[in-house]
């Protein structure tokens, strides 16, 4: 059977990144996220959790109307590879469900919590039209809160190239180091010739699109 690709880069010749974000809609975060993106005119992609959508839909609505794009991060953030294909795609219907409430329209990209996969799921995911999406600066490691903003900042910037995905998180504890080294990141790529997309349009930049 087909396997959806799992991305963590795109090969583009455009200078153009992605930054996306896990875990939330976060009633403390996520609005702060939003502000820092709409001072710089620049669109993100949040994986947002099914179950968090559930309990603060006016949020998962605002983020969609200020341009971004929503992703599916499951209804509960299990490990989908303990679960039964059954249950993993209960799992992605049931986010899907919560974030066409919101946006009129089902998600086109899926991120797996944890990057946790199995053949399965690679299936599941082909077949409800997904694209899988990975990250380039995995050693950033945000959803540490320990994780310093300078290490955030650094490793991140080791990643920076064209068609670059970058994952940071708007949920789950304290995200003030990453909410700070996204700050300082985001103008310094525009500085530096960058336009930060959502996924679906990096997607659609890709050299062999």
């Amino acid at each position: 059977m087909t396997k959806a690709t799992m991305y963590n880069e795109v090969a583009t010749k455009e200078k153009l990144v992605a930054f996306t974000f896990d875990d939330g809609p976060n009633p403390e975060w996520t609005p702060l996220f939003l502000d820092v993106f709409r001072k710089h005119g620049a669109k993100a992609t949040f994986f947002f959790i099914g179950s968090h959508i559930d309990k603060y839909p006016e949020l998962a609505k605002k983020t969609f109307e200020e341009g971004h794009e929503l992703g599916n991060h499951t209804f509960s953030h299990p490990f989908m590879s303990k679960l039964s294909k059954e249950e993993q795609v209960e799992e992605l219907s049931r986010a899907d469900r919560m974030i066409s409430g919101v946006t009129g329209r089902n998600p086109s990209t899926c991120r797996p919590p944890y990057f946790d996969v199995n053949d399965d799921l690679l299936e599941a995911c082909a077949e409800r039209g997904y694209s899988v999406i990975g990250a380039a600066n995995m050693e950033s490691r945000d959803w540490e809160d320990a994780t310093s903003a300078e290490h955030i900042i650094a490793t991140s910037r080791e990643q920076i190239r064209n068609g670059s995905i970058f994952i940071y998180h708007d949920g789950f504890g304290d995200r003030s180091s990453t909410l700070k080294a996204v700050s300082i990141l985001i103008p310094e790529l525009i500085e530096a010739g960058y336009r930060l997309v959502t996924i679906s349009e990096l997607l659609a930049s890709r050299d062999d699109a």
